[in-house]
């Protein structure tokens, strides 16, 4: 049996499935990372940005740069991998999506069962009271002020040095302590404590698999590694699933 025809009768049998994805799975869409090449902003670092202290400090230049990529995100298309993803969910009853990505990318090809465990770039939240706003701030140049405290709406991602929401982690550690389905796809599983969630999978007694087209830093843990990308590869695994 192949891996595609043996992983669709995994899925098919499986109670509760986990897919947890990162940056890999949304490369097809052609979205740049924070660490592309940029013309203006590359004599800047991302630890020089993303953090709160850089915001405080020049709340333009930061709030300018995550608009630019913003923008360059919102030209990107969700892939194969990203549409067949939503389409399982419609197929499997217990089937969720864990993201280390920010892009949107899993909510715009329909996924709806999703943890953000990074948060969304198209989200913003006030600095200090935390309130969400209910605006598209996406055409604004420069950071608009928070109508509940008067400080600044900041990008809804987490920065460094921040810590991941709690209530995701926790929601995402149960889901994989529960699965009998875990699948690592497109991440090198090096960011802690996200990459953790292989661990967990596997400790508790589900099936882990890779997807990567590369090794990680779980391979040695896995049941199953697949070096195929994942636009590739789901297309296909979808279709056995039948």
């Amino acid at each position: 049996m192949s891996e595609i025809k043996a992983l669709a009768k995994r899925l098919k049998a499986a109670n509760k499935v986990v897919v947890f994805t990162g940056a890999g799975v949304s490369v097809a869409s052609g979205v740049p990372t924070f660490r592309d090449p940029g013309g203006l902003w590359d004599k800047y670092s991302p630890q020089e940005l993303a953090n709160e202290e850089a915001f405080r400090r020049d709340p333009c230049l930061v709030w300018a740069w995550y608009q630019w990529r913003r923008k360059l995100i919102l030209d990107c298309e969700p892939n194969e991998a990203h549409l067949s993803l939503a389409k399982l969910e419609t197929m499997i009853s217990d089937f969720l999506v864990v993201s280390q990505n920010v892009d949107g990318l899993h909510q715009r090809a329909g996924s709806k069962n999703i943890k953000c465990l990074h948060g969304d770039i198209f989200v913003n939240r006030c600095l200090d009271c935390k309130k969400l706003s209910d605006s598209n701030l996406l055409d604004f140049p420069e950071p608009v002020s928070c109508e509940s405290c008067g400080s600044l709406y900041r990008p809804g991602v987490v920065w460094f040095g921040e810590s991941l929401d709690k209530r995701s982690l926790q929601d995402s550690w149960r889901a994989a302590e529960r699965c009998d389905l875990f699948l690592s796809v497109g991440t090198a599983a090096s960011v802690q404590p996200a990459a953790s969630l292989i661990e967990v999978a596997k400790e508790a007694g589900a099936y882990v698999v890779e997807l990567n087209p590369n090794g990680t830093y779980a391979s040695a843990g896995v049941d199953l590694i697949i070096n195929e990308p994942s636009e590739v590869f789901f297309p296909k695994l979808l279709k056995a699933f039948g």
